[in-house]
């Protein structure tokens, strides 16, 4: 090994490391190890930088813009509102339909905007057919993952691995080359959640049932005790605030600062403030209590708690939210959302150790906003917060949706019968889209995740790295000597294991740009086709069900199905196991050696 390997292998050691631990942003990092490998001179500024110019980037961000089009007509809204027709069907029926429809959607527009869409609808089922999400959402993700891998459009993963190969002198994927082995992989799924995965998937209810807005469980918020609350300085156990009232105090910090733990003998005095757990419809309760106010980013007084038009919502951080890694504080929320108050956050066991309005967000959190229903629209617009409430369906331009669906025809049809690469189809149907007023320029740019462009650009770095050092070959020749005695099957199989492992605990774009050069070397050292190889990788680093934050739809649906991470391992490592099966078997017959 040179010094030059060991110092890639450092890098990257140290970014999976941080990918893990998600100490920082995911793009952050990726740009990190960009830079770290310009600043040790592994790669010069045309190399570091190359990724930004890669077909992969660049037709990733046209996708998004095209997927928004497809979002902005309404066309998708049918969707949503056929659940319900289906539930009544039987839970077989509907888990059949929703997971055929997330799978359908995700073959040509971001897995995660279709969970986005579907989600909501899905957790609207508890109140109007007593189904659990508990039991819908891990289904939901789990469709979509799937379907995303039947179409190279699917998700980025699969552009971006077919970009590596191109780069590589390697023909690039098609359209539908993924298609049969991917629904291969659908079909196995289907079956299994519809079968063993349903039976192991928790039936997990939500705890009360509050009035007409979806109740997803408790909420953690502070009480601040005033100079004319009635029981000041007497023990909590004669209190009748949290005798008549279903709420539990977990902690109270004292005007000090100083934090104190709960106890029947605890006194309740001036300025306390009393941490506590409890439903939306104990909050509404609590501000008709005197000597109280109920705390989080700012006081509910009088002024902001009395207009009829308000009420509760609740609202998801999605996962490339800005709002990540910051607190309620320091964004200025209401000033930020149009006066949406936020009152309460999904309870998270450490959130005890700082002040409400101090916790930091991370994806998945939901938080309980008081806003009218003209407010609430910045929370709807939001492409950082996804309303988990009624909202209303877009009207539907019959125009502007056939010329949109058009369009995608038209994206699809030329690249897949080689008129013209992807990247080119992609970037015109979007530029075409906004000239036809599918959407604006605004929204086209708002539209783009640009968290997952820069993560992109900067993790191709890492195999552009490994691949000029030697250290992917050096790595293939390892595997190959290790596994490469029982045929190119077994290593095929191999690397579907190492990537579907990896993947499970830290990005998938990541996984795919670390281990696609490897599959080429590997091939390249058995002196066999490298497709199989590349198609293990792809199809793995999208197949991640073992962990909440394997893949951004599970970690969306984490806490509206009140999911614990052991819920994940017990329904996805089956899954997971059974695919491997499958894709041992199923892979090399669909792309020969």
């Amino acid at each position: 090994m040179t010094f030059e390997i060991g110092l890639v292998f450092s890098i990257i050691g140290l970014a999976i490391i941080l990918f893990f631990t998600e100490k920082f942003t995911i793009d952050t990092v990726s740009i990190g190890v960009m830079v770290a490998f310009l600043l040790t001179g592994i790669l010069n500024v045309d190399e570091g930088l190359s990724g930004f110019s890669n077909p992969a980037t660049i037709t990733v961000a046209a996708m998004f813009v095209v997927s928004a089009a497809i979002f902005n007509t309404g066309l998708l809204d049918s969707f949503t509102h056929k659940l319900s027709a289906q539930a009544g069907k039987g839970q077989t029926h509907l888990l059949f339909t929703l997971m055929i429809s997330a799978g359908f959607l995700s073959a040509f527009i971001s897995d995660t905007a279709v969970v986005a869409l579907l989600m909501p609808a899905v957790i609207r089922l508890n109140k109007t057919d007593n189904i659990p999400p508990s039991k819908l959402l891990m289904p939901l993700s789990f469709g979509a993952l799937m379907g995303g891998i039947c179409t190279l459009l699917g998700t980025s993963t699969n552009i971006l691995v077919s970009g590596i190969a191109e780069k590589a002198g390697l023909p690039s994927f098609g359209i539908f080359e993924m298609s049969l082995m991917g629904l291969v992989f659908f079909t196995t799924g289907l079956i299994y959640m519809l079968t063993i995965g349903r039976w192991l998937t928790p039936n997990r209810k939500p705890k009360s049932e509050l009035g007409d807005s979806i109740q997803l469980g408790n909420y953690l918020s502070e009480l601040v005790i005033l100079k004319d609350y009635e029981q000041l300085n007497e023990p909590l156990f004669k209190h009748k605030l949290f005798d008549k009232l279903p709420m539990k105090p977990l902690q109270i910090i004292r005007s000090d600062g100083r934090k104190v733990r709960v106890y029947p003998n605890t006194s309740i005095q001036e300025g306390d403030i009393i941490r506590i757990n409890c439903d939306k419809e104990t909050l509404e309760k609590i501000k008709s209590t005197a000597g109280i106010e109920l705390k989080a980013d700012l006081k509910w007084n009088e002024e902001n708690i009395t207009s009829e038009d308000e009420r509760l919502y609740e609202a998801l951080v999605t996962p490339n939210s800005f709002l990540i890694n910051k607190n309620i504080k320091d964004l200025n929320f209401k000033k930020l959302y149009n006066q949406v108050l936020v009152i309460g956050i999904r309870h998270r066991s450490d959130m005890l150790n700082s002040l409400l309005s101090k916790t930091d967000l991370r994806a998945g959190d939901i938080l309980l906003l008081r806003a009218s229903e003209e407010s609430i629209q910045s929370v709807e617009n939001s492409d950082d917060l996804l309303l988990l409430s009624e909202t209303k369906s877009k009207v539907l331009n019959k125009t502007k949706s056939i010329l949109t669906l058009a369009v995608l025809a038209l994206i699809i049809g030329l690249a897949s019968f080689e008129v013209f690469p992807i990247v080119v189809t992609a970037v015109a149907g979007g530029i075409a889209l906004i000239m036809l007023g599918s959407l604006s320029t605004e929204q086209a740019y708002k539209a783009i995740d640009w968290k997952v462009i820069l993560m992109i650009a900067g993790v191709l770095s890492m195999g552009l790295a490994l691949e000029k050092t030697g250290g992917s070959q050096l790595i293939g020749d390892s595997i190959v000597e290790s596994v490469g005695q029982f045929g190119p099957r077994a290593v095929m199989s191999s690397l579907f294991a190492l990537t579907f492992i990896m993947t499970n605990v830290m990005s998938n774009n990541a996984t795919a740009a670390l281990l696609a050069p490897i599959a080429i070397s590997i091939a390249a050292a058995l002196d066999v086709d490298a497709r199989p190889m590349l198609m293990a990788v792809t199809f793995a680093a999208s197949l991640s069900f073992m962990t909440p934050m394997g893949y951004q739809t599970n970690t969306m649906i984490y806490t509206p199905g009140n999911y614990k991470f052991t819920d994940y391992i017990k329904v996805g490592t089956p899954l997971n196991l059974l695919l491997w099966i499958v894709a041992t078997l199923g892979i090399p017959y669909f792309f020969p050696f």
